[in-house]
């Protein structure tokens, strides 16, 4: 079990504190339990952060238990968008975003695959947690592990602030902010980095819609470059559909930024949801150590439907807001 200590005490303060004032709709918060830190809209969870492993199924190799990633992410109404730990891909973890093809001192280091042995990254401690009247977020620090050598080859600040729902959505920014602690080369590759998402076990082909700023579907965006994608399916709500906009920030090194979407025929047919913004897809970056590198993302989680022009809008809003 993880332990918060002081920073756990804050943050339950933080919660009770604001509780204190309740008597208004939708307040925000935030709760350390037993597996992570959660950020709430009155009582109903809208985002966890896992800080322990999770176990992984019965027969399967421990390799691939991992923490630091959110799930579940969750609409208003309750509905979970994300999937982890998929039999396909037991690698998948909701809403992550490790680097895959890397290279130290010449030697290949996956910190994504980690069934591969090679690397992996690891929730390692919190640095904040804070609720304003308009938003509450947590700052954790992640640690990308060069297995082979033992060494830790990267420092990631992860910031993940959700903004006061207001009417059906939410807005969720997600920013990664990266210090090499060796020299690594992020080879061109059409995984990794940036923001990955397995989405819900009952969306495929047939019945979630992919649509991007380019105006491209599922079957053209992979490889393609968007500013934002937008991602919808039924639900089991009242609503009856829900979903998430993902939006690379304009500050971001690529961008408009390369995008790997699964085709409608993955695994087998089943034509399951995943997306990857990935930044070095088709261009490398080396990292110097010492230097600072961030990636900024902000995702509409909202119950109901998005069309692409209220898409557009709320990209415009992120742009100029942030």
């Amino acid at each position: 079990m993880f332990i918060f200590g002081r920073k756990k005490l804050y943050c339950l303060s933080l919660l009770i504190s604001l509780l204190a004032h309740g008597g208004r709709s939708q307040q925000i918060s935030i709760k350390s339990e037993e597996k992570g830190i959660g950020i709430y809209a009155d009582h109903q969870l809208l985002i966890f952060y896992q800080t322990v492993k999770e176990p992984v199924p019965r027969g399967v190799d421990s390799i691939f238990s991992k923490s630091g990633f959110l799930h579940p992410v969750n609409t208003l109404s309750g509905q979970t968008l994300t999937r982890i730990q998929p039999e396909d891909h037991y690698h998948h973890y909701g809403i992550w975003g490790p680097w895959t093809k890397t290279s130290i001192e010449d030697r290949n280091v996956d910190f994504w695959n980690i069934g591969d042995g090679t690397g992996r990254v690891e929730f390692d401690s919190l640095i904040s947690c804070e609720v304003k009247e308009e938003f509450a977020e947590i700052t954790v620090l992640q640690k990308h592990w060069d297995v082979q050598n033992n060494q830790v080859a990267m420092r990631e600040v992860l910031t993940i602030r959700v903004w006061k729902p207001s009417s059906n959505h939410y807005l969720l920014e997600y920013t990664s902010r990266v210090t090499a602690l060796v020299k690594i080369k992020l080879e061109d590759y059409r995984y990794g980095g940036g923001l990955g998402f397995r989405g819900r076990a009952d969306w495929h082909s047939e019945n979630s819609k992919i649509s991007t700023s380019e105006g491209l579907d599922r079957a053209e965006a992979d490889g393609s470059l968007a500013e934002w994608l937008l991602l919808q399916g039924p639900t089991r709500s009242i609503h009856e559909y829900g979903g998430l906009l993902i939006m690379s920030h304009p500050e971001n090194w690529s961008h408009p930024e390369p995008v790997r979407v699964w085709p409608k025929d993955s695994e087998g047919g089943k034509g399951n949801v995943f997306i990857n913004f990935s930044p070095t897809r088709n261009e490398a970056k080396t990292l110097e150590p010492g230097n600072e590198y961030t990636l900024r993302y902000g995702l509409v989680i909202f119950d109901g439907d998005l069309s692409e022009d209220e898409s557009a809008w709320e990209f415009e809003k992120y742009r100029i807001k942030r």
